[in-house]
């Protein structure tokens, strides 16, 4: 059995078929829907640029998109400068409460971008607990409204993306590289950045383009810290609401111009990635070592004080969710009276954040599966369309897919907004591409020959593919279902867009908490959101071995 350039309708070429429907149902047709209203005059009927050219003339919208690259990339690039290091400092040294470390840094990581902007406010916004304390010494601090506030929420929490992405390229690097650059006078800081930074740059070019499209469509965190400091997401989306009751056009074309940029930035990615590209085998890995005794307090302080940082927003958020509250502030004592009223009103969206992502799962984890076998085993044109049409989630905002998805199905034959079906629906295209790429990764690592045996020993094609082969495939479909999972719990952008009273979830619920001024109800939903987080990432220690989680 071979790799076949040709396409056969057989029960894969069936499936080819099948997934491409699929898209070009619930992807390519709201998305040419979005793109048809961008350019029609809702007049007419006739094609207008009007909309883009009144997206372009006007400062106070051009302006944001400006903005927006600003905080996206010093957020990329300080992502970077403090991830990388601290995923060399974790591979080549032993440090003493490791793996408590790792689960926080993935926390951080995971939960929702506005609940650290969230946390910050009550930290260092301008009645914060740090911001009072510091004004008792006299001392004043920058407010953590507008740019600087967004690019340190989102910093915080996207460096650990590049952790996770940097620390699985470190364990293949070969420690012998490192050997002889020591043998050659080269060591220390010199080493990290002459030999080791240029070994994984194909991963941190990965990395910075997960950071850029995660912090350009964010759309919560400005929201609430930005104040006056608009970005793009924040437009799009007040622009979108706006125009429900009329016209959605101009969102449309906001929209349009969203996904020209992120295409752009995916496009020059990948042919500086592809420029760079080389193959590492790691015959003798990186061993973890004891640093020297100044150096190992340093190294113990620098990490200790990073991962401190980045999880203090969910620890603090933590703690105000057993304060008393009155009103809308937060007074003396503590109880579980956030959490009462949390459950008792919205106990609803604690039940859809588990329902709604589960049922996604599901479907998400039976289409990886597939789609990686017609990808890696079917190769032909059609089975290389299925692989481009599964990236298009990559570089496609949330809030544009929400925008598109609600526009494109809010009438009949198919009328499914406002229902869960199509919160189901935009779950599985935005976190299918990631169990897809880790199911494609690991089926890579399976010689064919395998499958090739119990075919020759009776086996049907389909038999063999889910009794031998799927089994193998199982690490790499469970941590790309994890990581599905963690970010659907804390998905906002889409939600905010396609919810409804029904299907509210809990980030949903916790960001029109926030809005509200209801800060101890939304601590309880968010303390709840970080325990399922936990919960999930323990559940994929325990199903992966007890290894860390890298990317």
């Amino acid at each position: 059995m071979k790799n076949n350039n040709k396409f056969r309708l057989d029960v894969w070429g069936a499936i080819t078929l099948v997934t491409i429907a699929l898209y070009a149902l619930f992807l390519l047709y709201p998305m040419a829907y979005l793109i048809r209203q961008s350019v029609m005059d809702p007049d007419t009927g006739g094609f207008t640029l009007a909309y883009f050219t009144k997206f372009f003339s006007k400062s106070y919208y051009f302006d944001t998109l400006i903005n927006s690259f600003k905080v996206s990339i010093t957020a990329t690039v300080l992502s970077i400068a403090i991830g990388t290091p601290l995923a060399y400092l974790f591979t080549i040294f032993k440090i003493k409460g490791k793996s408590v470390l790792n689960i926080l840094i993935v926390v951080a990581s995971m939960s929702a971008p506005f609940i650290g902007a969230y946390s910050w406010i009550l930290l260092l916004g301008r009645s914060g607990v740090i911001t009072t304390f510091l004004k008792n010494f006299g001392i004043a601090i920058p407010e953590i409204y507008g740019f600087g506030g967004i690019v340190l929420v989102m910093t915080l929490q996207l460096f650990p993306l590049v952790f996770l992405y940097a620390k699985g390229a470190l364990k293949n690097i070969d420690n012998s590289l490192i050997e002889a650059a020591e043998n050659l006078g080269c060591s220390g800081i010199a080493c990290f950045f002459k030999v080791v930074v240029p070994l994984i740059m194909p991963t941190l070019l990965a990395a910075a383009l997960l950071v850029f499209m995660r912090s350009f469509a964010d759309f919560g965190t400005p929201m609430l810290i930005g104040e006056g400091y608009r970005t793009f997401p924040v437009v799009l989306y007040t622009e979108f609401i706006n125009e429900v009751g009329g016209s959605d056009g101009f969102a449309a074309a906001i929209a349009v111009i969203a996904i020209v940029i992120t295409t752009l930035v995916f496009l020059v990615q990948k042919y500086v990635s592809n420029k760079n590209a080389f193959a590492l085998n790691s015959m003798h890995p990186v061993e973890e070592r004891e640093a020297r005794k100044g150096i190992n307090a340093l190294v113990h302080l620098a990490v200790y004080l990073v991962v401190g940082i980045a999880i203090l927003p969910q620890a603090y958020v933590i703690y105000t969710s057993f304060k008393n509250t009155q009103g809308k502030i937060f007074v003396d004592g503590y109880s579980l009276q956030s959490y009462q009223t949390a459950i008792g009103k919205l106990g609803r969206s604690i039940q859809n954040t588990i329902i709604i992502p589960l049922l996604a799962l599901v479907v998400i984890v039976l289409l990886a599966v597939l789609i990686a076998y017609l990808v890696v085993r079917r190769r032909n044109a059609l089975t290389n369309v299925v692989d481009i049409l599964s990236m298009i989630p990559y570089i496609v905002p949330g809030t544009v897919l929400g925008i598109a998805l609600l526009i494109g199905f809010n009438k009949p034959p198919l009328l499914i907004s406002g229902t869960m079906l199509i919160m189901v629906v935009a779950l599985i295209i935005r976190r299918l591409p990631y169990t897809i790429r880790s199911s494609v990764a690991i089926l890579q690592q399976i010689p064919m020959s395998i499958e090739e045996a119990a075919i020759s020993l009776g086996a049907s094609k389909m038999k063999a593919f889910f009794r031998i082969t799927v089994p193998m495939m199982a690490s790499g479909i469970i941590s790309g279902a994890i990581l599905s999972w963690v970010t659907m719990i804390s998905e906002l952008s889409t939600a905010i867009i396609l919810y409804t009273g029904k299907t509210k979830t809990l980030t949903v619920a916790i960001y029109t908490e926030v809005i509200r001024g209801n800060y101890g109800t939304a601590a309880a939903l968010s303390t709840i959101m970080t325990i399922l987080t936990v919960i999930s990432l323990l559940a994929f220690s325990k199903l992966n071995g007890g290894k860390d989680i890298s990317l």
